[in-house]
């Protein structure tokens, strides 16, 4: 199946035509290109989107997030899990690297976090860092690529990728999820970013995406001075985001005076 109508060695090319764009881009190295896929593909990978507003693997509804997510590939239809696989696969990874300067990106094939992600109406995710350890194998989060598949989204829509200043003082990159559009950034305990804003579109659509992440054994002592401690998701507060910075402080002091075996217990009532 031809995921691109470029051939590795046109993906290399490509690749070095952009990288000092990259590597320049404000706030932080990051990039989209629109139409880089077959969109007959892509098409096809829509259909197969899985409704995730029944039975999501993941629902996160706190003031920090409301979304849908998958867990593994078991939900990917057949022609998703292809075109993931070519998201993880060498040709692939070489124009990763040849793009953004990271030697050495190893993909993550049990997706953790990755895969399939969906937004309702109402929905959105405040700015934030990722996690910087992979959970299973410990290796450094490196680089995030996300794929759009909304159709004809308007602007008005909202659910805008936004990517702000170390500092948090304004937005400097705002990327509207449009059908077909890829986007890419390094990832670092202070690469800020998220859809803060209540997503809009029209009930029965959704805000749909594809997220793949990248690791390397080790990162650069610079990153790495930064935090090189494991950590989760941190996550950072416009001035708009009163609530869920207070939301997030009451939930840090319940956790600090909690005892860890109650805790223990609600996480499994959770479940």
């Amino acid at each position: 199946m031809n995921f691109t109508s470029r051939t590795p060695e046109e993906l290399k090319a490509f690749a070095l035509q952009y990288k000092d764009a990259y590597a320049s881009a404000d706030p932080f190295p990051s990039i989209y290109f629109d139409n880089f896929f077959n969109e007959d593909v892509l098409k096809k990978v829509l259909s197969e989107f899985p409704d995730m507003s029944k039975n999501a693997d993941f629902k996160y509804n706190d003031a920090n997030q409301i979304k849908l997510a998958s867990k593994g590939e078991y939900r990917f239809g057949e022609t998703t899990r292809e075109l993931m696989h070519y998201l993880n696969s060498q040709p692939f990874l070489e124009f990763l690297s040849a793009l953004t300067g990271i030697e050495n990106l190893i993909p993550d094939p049990f997706f953790d976090g990755g895969g399939c992600h969906q937004i309702q109406p109402g929905g959105m995710l405040k700015i934030h860092a990722d996690f910087n350890k992979h959970p299973r194998t410990k290796l450094d989060r490196r680089l995030n690529v996300l794929v759009y598949l909304n159709e004809d989204w308007k602007e008005e829509y909202g659910g805008q990728f936004e990517l702000w200043d170390l500092d948090m003082k304004e937005c400097r990159t705002s990327i509207l999820p449009i059908f077909n559009r890829m986007a890419m950034f390094s990832t670092t305990s202070t690469s800020w970013h998220g859809n803060p804003n209540v997503v809009k579109c029209p009930e029965g659509r959704s805000r749909k995406s594809l997220a793949l992440y990248y690791y390397t054994n080790g990162r650069p002592a610079e990153e790495a001075a930064v935090s090189d401690a494991d950590h989760n998701t941190i996550f950072k507060y416009r001035k708009e985001d009163k609530k869920a910075r207070v939301m997030t402080s009451l939930k840090e002091t319940i956790r600090l005076f909690t005892p860890p075996i109650l805790l223990q217990g609600l996480n499994k009532s959770k479940n």
